[in-house]
């Protein structure tokens, strides 16, 4: 699962110096596949369930699962979700990152700041004997703190031999509360944040995600192992 992680990461560092203002996201979708091929590795995303492509290119309002397209041409002070998976072997990583198109608003980038460190949050409260409740509520406590919005409609998930897995991982929650973590366990941990409401719809495509008010909305996940020691991230 390490490799399976350092796969995806590749991949989206790669796409995170592709990004600028002129570039579509369907050129992201090409360099991201064409690496993953490289590497020996199999999309994780590209005919799950029906859905195209080897990325989710989610672009301002969208949440999460954006279908690059070659029509959708990125443009300054944007903010793009990128989440990649691939497997190794048999075994997935999963991961995903928010990068800005060129310079970009102050509320914007507190908002990609502020999901990110809400992840890595709920990573340092993983270890055995922590609960998913643990998890969520680390995540939600940063996020409300901010004045931002934990959307309720998507959550993580258990990660291995399939992309998704048992249990789901809220990014909401009461500590104390759920199941316990165990050793040996793997999570795919993704807060997604609202700059407004925690509500979203679904577009007529069936895929694309949006929020509700039109609020920018950024998404960070990395795939995490459960250890004796606490947690270990297999896509950094």
């Amino acid at each position: 699962m390490r490799v399976a992680g350092q796969v995806v990461r590749e991949t989206l560092e790669l796409v995170r110096g592709l990004v600028k203002p002129g570039v579509t996201t369907l050129d992201l979708e090409k360099a991201a596949e064409a690496h993953i091929l490289s590497r020996g590795a199999k999309p994780a995303f590209k005919g799950y369930h029906g859905f195209p492509c080897v990325l989710c290119t989610s672009v301002n309002g969208e949440v999460v699962h954006g279908i690059p397209n070659a029509k959708r041409v990125l443009h300054e002070g944007e903010i793009v979700s990128v989440d990649c998976g691939a497997f190794v072997g048999g075994y997935c990583g999963d991961a995903a990152i928010t990068v800005a198109v060129g310079q970009i608003s102050t509320d914007a980038a507190r908002l990609m700041r502020v999901t990110e460190a809400s992840l890595h949050a709920a990573i340092g409260v993983v270890r055995p004997g922590a609960t998913l409740g643990d998890v969520g509520w680390a995540v939600q406590q940063v996020v409300e703190a901010e004045g931002f919005s934990v959307v309720r409609d998507f959550v993580g998930h258990g990660i291995g031999k399939q992309m998704h897995e048992d249990p789901q991982v809220p990014n909401f929650g009461q500590a104390g509360r759920g199941m316990k973590l165990r050793e040996g366990m793997v999570i795919a941990i993704e807060p997604m944040v609202n700059a407004g409401g925690p509500d979203v719809q679904v577009l007529g495509d069936g895929w694309t995600a949006i929020t509700a008010d039109g609020s920018m909305s950024a998404h960070f996940e990395h795939t995490v192992a459960v250890t004796a020691t606490g947690a270990r991230i297999l896509t950094e």
